[in-house]
């Protein structure tokens, strides 16, 4: 495991070396642990919380520089946002849990499974993709937001997030406002070097892969699909009406499959 005096490895986090993090819920309920999507803080989370914590203890956690998490001191992996989590879970005295994540927050979980396949009980992997496309394009939209700020990209989240139709945006472009551009950069850094796609058949969690049909940043075809048909018996959910976000635009849908798939595949002591 990463050791926390490795530069750029778990000090992105923090000075206490683990994921910045609220819990929720009742203190000896089986524990799921939720990550956010680039440019989004824990609060994404919010519309599946009161149904989670009714039953779950529930863990949410900030990337670096977003919510309430520092700025990052130097780069890091997808694989040292895992190890992260996976430090987070030894200092809680967290045997296992499961865990749900948002696009990054889903790769997150993905590198998890993978790299501390003990740890992880159940897995959900929302509008996520075990790859996320041409490095180019991250790195260009990394050096844009260093030069000008995140201000560049938050007029236009809502068409990458969201359908056209849907009012409801303005919380998660605020989260986006607040980022630290440097946290944002470096984010969009480690999704450019980030391909489990040819490690996809050794995740060994039961595994629920959900998807917004419209979403345009990672589509359920070549993304949703890809994952679930290389995971060992995950399941698909395409949810209608719904885009990259789709766990803030449907969340009525969203937290059912969830719950759902939680009910079935994560019952057991959270420590």
């Amino acid at each position: 495991m990463t050791q926390p005096d490795q530069p750029g490895r778990f000090r992105a986090f923090g000075p206490s070396g683990v994921p910045r993090y609220r819990l929720d819920g009742p203190d000896d309920a089986p524990l799921v642990v939720l990550g956010p999507s680039l440019g989004t803080s824990a609060d994404l989370w919010l519309p599946q919380l009161p149904e989670l914590a009714r039953t779950r203890r529930v863990l949410r956690y900030d990337l670096p520089g977003h919510g309430a998490a520092p700025a990052p001191d130097g780069p890091f992996t997808v694989e040292d946002l895992a190890d992260g989590v996976a430090a987070l879970l030894d200092g809680l005295g967290v045997a296992e849990a499961a865990y749900a994540g948002v696009s990054l927050g889903g790769g997150v979980g993905t590198a998890l499974a993978l790299r501390h396949p003990a740890r992880v009980a159940s897995l959900v992997l929302c509008c996520t993709s075990p790859t996320f496309g041409e490095a180019g394009p991250w790195h260009e939209r990394a050096a844009l937001v260093r030069r000008e700020g995140v201000g560049s990209l938050a007029d236009s989240a809502p068409g990458r997030w969201f359908t056209p139709g849907f009012t409801g945006a303005a919380p998660y472009v605020a989260m986006l406002r607040a980022t630290d551009p440097e946290g944002y950069a470096a984010c969009c850094e480690a999704l450019a070097r980030f391909d489990a796609a040819g490690r996809l058949g050794e995740i060994t969690a039961p595994t629920l892969v959900v998807a917004g049909a419209r979403d345009v940043a990672t589509p359920p075809s070549g993304h949703a699909d890809v994952l679930a048909a290389g995971i060992p018996g995950a399941e698909l959910t395409v949810v209608e009406d719904a885009a990259h976000l789709a766990n803030a635009e449907r969340p009525g849908p969203v937290t059912a499959v969830i719950t759902a798939h939680l009910d079935r595949t994560a019952k057991g002591p959270a420590r």
